[in-house]
């Protein structure tokens, strides 16, 4: 099985050469002293740690399981002292605010770190991926007291958080859901009801686990406008910050699943448990939305992951696997036959899965560094513009992201052949780890309906106008690049397309709602290669640039214009199929009674 290596190089590029991360800290004044040295630093050391620490407990962790015992939890041999040495490296700490015990450092670079650990050990990393989510809700609306017991100890990673939402009757719809919150005297509250598929929920690795619960108020409206959000501990603190006595919270059991087999996804049972209201009664879902929107962009992580840790299983297979001739005459004579990456339908595969690696790491850095603006920025005009382009990207990021990773993991299978489908050499534990992403914080499907209705058609546009105004730009500042023709022309036209497609579902879903509905998959991932195409050319660009400067490793640039001619060439005429998709409408999907299902 292939152990992980970080991705130094391609991080620093993206980082450095496309985003010049030194700069943009430098014009957030809360994050200006975060310098190159500084960033170079942190995915130095965070490497070291996944390669060493989390990387080689990746496929124990899977083959051992989680264990369930009377409502008590174990993890696998080794995650409980690598989260012992996570917490005193400092690294869930990262992006903390320093008033709680945080390092102050951009979020951009949290996410960066949490592609490491995601890629050297995804089940691992869920456990303290979940604390980054219940920090920033209470950082957002948590009261000074909340702040001070809670925020502190999940920053110090002493505690860990999660996020219960979801209920056996109600996946997505939360308006439906039934927890009940009984105010009491003391202004506290009872929280009673049961929450299903919980990561994280429940187990052995910190000294206090931090639910952030949905429920519903005695005398709250019906649907999405009377849910109210509350922290109930697994064990209430002490006066002087401790864990004191156990809540009436529970897990009931843990899922057997297809994957992430070492992370806990818990039934939890709240039988009448102190919680405690976090933000305004009834308005629970507009402060969960910070948590849901961290989580999205930590689940378009688990794509590049898959993407990446797939990608160099694959690489390390074909360059030593050997297996018939090459059709243009044999490339290692003195062998009984070639290396498997002469050929081009396993080239095939490689790239398609280095581009989606490569370009989906991008587009998650790109996203990250909105994030900075959003929360280190004092300008409000900035801010804003910031936020709308993070409501922009991010279904696109978590669902397109998830979709084409999970492909990219198919092909490490497919690279290895028979082996692939064997355990041990990793390809099949990726596929099964990578499937969940598809599903949780949004199945690809939801998403698709959040980008096309809520972010686009509700907003007349104007979101969508933000970000193909920044391609628009870009193509017109290119025109005169003739070696940036093969990718300014296609995207220009592309970029004109979006606008003509959305407007043609508009006026379809005037009509007939179901019209835009039908339309949603197709036209996200229509959206996610057009995003991505863009993001290919500011690396060819910038690659190109680097090349003509005679800066630096010439083969590594050399490379990445290479990879984004493959993108162009062999990935984004995918396009094609969905437009035409989009434009065959919903009848043919509508038409079918019930009964016509059945055979």
């Amino acid at each position: 099985m292939a152990q992980y290596k970080a991705p130094l190089r391609d991080m620093q590029f993206v980082l450095h050469d496309v985003l010049n991360v030194e700069q943009h800290y430098a014009s957030i004044p809360v994050f200006a002293e975060t310098n190159r040295e500084l960033v170079d630093s942190i995915l130095e050391a965070g490497a070291q740690f996944c390669e060493n620490e989390l990387s080689p407990i990746n496929r124990s962790g899977d083959e051992e399981g989680c264990q369930f015992n009377d409502g008590e939890v174990s993890t696998p041999k080794g995650f409980k002292e690598a989260y012992k040495k996570f917490v005193e490296l400092g690294f869930g700490a990262l992006s903390a605010p320093v008033e709680h015990g945080g390092q102050g450092l951009p979020p951009s670079l949290g996410v960066v770190m949490s592609e490491m650990m995601g890629t050297s050990n995804w089940s691992w990393g869920m456990y303290p991926g979940l604390s980054h989510g219940a920090i920033n809700t209470l950082e957002a609306h948590g009261d000074a007291h909340q702040k001070e017991v809670y925020l502190t100890k999940l920053i110090s990673g002493e505690w860990t958080g999660t996020m219960c939402l979801t209920e056996s009757h109600a996946g997505s719809d939360l308006g439906i859901i039934r927890t009940k919150a009984e105010p009491q005297a003391d202004g506290s509250y009872k929280i009673t009801g049961t929450k299903i598929f919980i990561s994280a929920g429940e187990h052995d690795m910190a000294d206090n686990i931090i639910h952030i619960v949905l429920a519903r108020l005695p005398d709250a409206p019906k649907g999405t406008k009377g849910i109210s959000l509350f922290i109930v501990p697994k064990f209430l603190p002490t006066a002087d910050g401790g864990v004191g006595e156990r809540n009436g919270v529970k897990c009931g059991s843990i899922e057997h699943k297809m994957g992430i087999k070492a992370s806990a996804t818990c039934v939890m049972n709240f039988d009448g448990a102190t919680g405690y209201l976090i933000g305004p009664p009834n308005k629970g879902l507009n402060c969960m939305f910070t948590f849901m929107n961290t989580a999205r962009i930590g689940t378009a992580i688990q794509g590049v992951a898959a993407a990446e840790g797939s990608f160099q299983g694959a690489l390390e297979y074909a360059r030593d696997r050997t297996a018939m001739r090459s059709l243009t005459g044999a490339k290692n004579p003195e062998k009984e036959a070639d290396l498997i990456i002469v050929h081009p339908a396993v080239r095939q595969l490689l790239l398609t899965q280095k581009v989606f690696a490569e370009g989906g790491r991008a587009l998650v850095y790109w996203l990250s560094s909105y994030n900075d603006i959003v929360q280190g920025s004092a300008d409000a005009e900035a801010k804003k513009a910031a936020d709308d382009m993070m409501s922009l990207l991010t279904p696109i990021a978590k669902a397109f992201l998830t979709e084409v990773g999970y492909e990219a993991a198919n092909h490490g299978v497919q690279v290895y052949g028979g082996h692939g489908f064997i355990r041990e050499w990793g390809m099949e534990q990726i596929v099964r780890d990578t499937r969940i992403a598809l599903l949780y914080e949004g199945t690809t499907q939801i998403q698709a309906l959040d980008l096309l209705g809520r972010k686009v058609l509700q907003t007349q546009g104007a979101m969508l106008r933000n970000f193909t105004k920044i391609i628009h730009k870009f193509c017109q500042a290119n025109e005169g690049n003739a070696d940036m023709a093969q990718f300014v022309n296609p995207l220009a036209q592309l970029n004109k397309e979006w606008g003509d497609v959305t407007m043609r579902i508009g006026m379809k879903a005037m009509a007939n709602y179901d019209e835009a509905g039908a339309a949603a998959v197709d036209y996200l991932m229509y959206s996610g290669y057009v995003t991505l195409a863009y993001l290919w050319a500011l690396m060819a660009q910038t690659a190109q640039q680097k090349l003509a400067a005679g800066e630096g490793d010439a083969a590594f640039y050399k490379s990445k214009v290479q990879a984004a001619q493959f993108y162009f060439k062999k990935i984004l005429p995918r396009t094609r199929t969905h437009v035409e998709v989009i434009d065959g409408g919903a009848e043919t999907l509508m038409q079918m009674t019930a009964d016509g299902f059945a055979f």
